[in-house]
């Protein structure tokens, strides 16, 4: 029966009827968001803010680049929305679930393993997943990229990073699904507490083997050159007690033109990475501007304020997670069976569904916090004396990656972690201004 007259005959509290209209909600706000975007995509007017700094012809070629940009991804949150729905609506998880177990019979496995059923469960829908992407993302990267001049990577690549991705996933995420399940069932009353600093201990191993063994799988990582800009951000670490241990340039270029830096390490041993790209884009004064920005994140505390964050976030979910593992209703409203109840994986997935109207509100808090900390970041740049510099080398990145330059305040404001160069312009000559004030009190 479709899952209307399911849950009708069986007399369940509605939870994927709720989930599936607040979907339905999120999506349609989102796309009349997305409209108001795309309609000043359509204008031809700079903004205040840049009259006198970015060319009109500039202008609109990034205008054109993010009106293609919204069109596909309208097609893109459509495609998602209604894949969402139907694999809810049609009970297409319990139907993997039951297809895993006999994927896993017919290869003579175990048919009461939960972990090894967990496993080709994840790996069969992760699979589906990157084959129904595929197109999208090839579409995305050799249509409008390639079209836009960002695309810098051959189809064999491509192909290349989409494999060792896969590789990485199965190799990394099996062993912490198999401990994530044992350590539920032998946790008890309270494996809350040992999953919350399983998953600890994970995201730092994580965060540490990233930088140091992951990303040089896909990027070539090289020492900065001595020169002056190494000597500038060497004395501007200096001047800050910022435990700068090395200096990186990693080879964005052959894969993008777009450009990026950030900073990575614990306690004593941090690393700056820079593009390629971004050297290309800025002069050695921008450079150290834009670095001085980033370093603002270190001296504010940014990223250890997120981890803390992120560890509350965790230890609450799994805490919840433990109150309703349980319910029999709350899986059969979503299809599965009582033999399945149990599983440890159906059971998050299915707690992720109920519980994604708090994680939207949470996302929509964590994103006004991250911009809190951008303005604060661009505000101790210019405490340092680089207001000038900083906002040259943003219209410079801007420029050259054609970022968003004519922003729907309201779509800003929902979906941007990082202001776009109209409000960062619009905060720094604000930080500016109040230095000033400061100064002459």
């Amino acid at each position: 029966d479709p899952w209307i007259l399911k849950t009708m005959k069986e007399d369940l509290f509605p939870y994927l009827q709720l989930v599936l209209v607040f979907q339905t909600a999120v999506y349609l706000f989102e796309q009349y968001l997305r409209v108001r975007q795309h309609v000043k995509f359509q204008e031809r007017s700079l903004p205040i803010e840049l009259n006198g700094i970015i060319k009109q012809d500039k202008f609109d070629k990034a205008q054109a680049y993010k009106r293609d940009q919204s069109s596909f991804g309208m097609v893109c949150d459509f495609i998602d929305f209604a894949e969402s729905v139907l694999i809810l609506s049609w009970f297409a998880l319990p139907w993997l679930w039951n297809l895993s177990a006999r994927v896993l019979e017919s290869i003579g496995g175990p048919s009461d393993s939960e972990i090894l059923q967990s496993f080709v469960f994840l790996s069969i829908y992760m699979l589906y997943g990157k084959l129904r992407s595929l197109p999208l993302e090839l579409y995305s990267t050799f249509v409008i990229e390639q079209k836009h001049g960002f695309n810098k990577q051959t189809i064999g690549l491509f192909f290349k990073d989409l494999v060792l991705s896969l590789v990485l996933s199965v190799v990394i995420g099996g062993p912490i699904v198999a401990g994530l399940i044992k350590i539920v069932h032998w946790g008890g009353e309270h494996f809350y507490l040992y999953v919350w600093a399983f998953v600890m201990v994970v995201m730092l191993f994580l965060m540490t083997i990233y930088p140091n063994v992951i990303a040089p799988l896909f990027n070539k990582f090289s020492e900065l050159p001595e020169g002056d800009l190494r000597t500038g951000i060497e004395q501007l670490a200096a001047r800050l007690e910022f435990p700068l241990a090395r200096l990186y340039v990693i080879d964005g270029s052959k894969r993008s033109h777009h450009s990026n830096a950030y900073f990575y390490g614990f306690f004593k041993n941090k690393r700056i990475v820079m593009y390629d790209t971004l050297l290309t884009q800025v002069n050695k004064d921008e450079t150290i501007a834009i670095l001085g920005h980033e370093l603002g994140h270190w001296k504010f505390g940014h990223v250890t304020k997120n981890m803390v964050v992120a560890s509350v976030q965790v230890f609450v979910q799994f805490f919840l997670f433990g109150k309703v593992m349980n319910s029999i209703p709350l899986y059969t409203s979503f299809g599965f069976d009582a033999a399945t109840s149990y599983s440890v994986i159906i059971g998050l997935i299915v707690f992720s569904q109920i519980l994604s109207p708090v994680n939207y509100i949470l996302g929509l808090v964590l994103t006004h916090v991250s911009r809190v900390f951008e303005f604060q970041a661009d505000a101790f740049a210019v405490s340092l004396g680089y207001s000038k510099q900083l906002q040259s080398g943003l219209v410079k990145i801007h420029t050259e990656n054609l970022g968003n330059m004519n922003p729907d305040p309201w779509y800003s404001a929902y979906h941007f972690s990082h202001p776009p160069l109209v409000e960062r312009i619009r905060g720094l000559k604000t930080a500016e201004q109040s230095m000033k004030y400061k100064k002459q009190r």
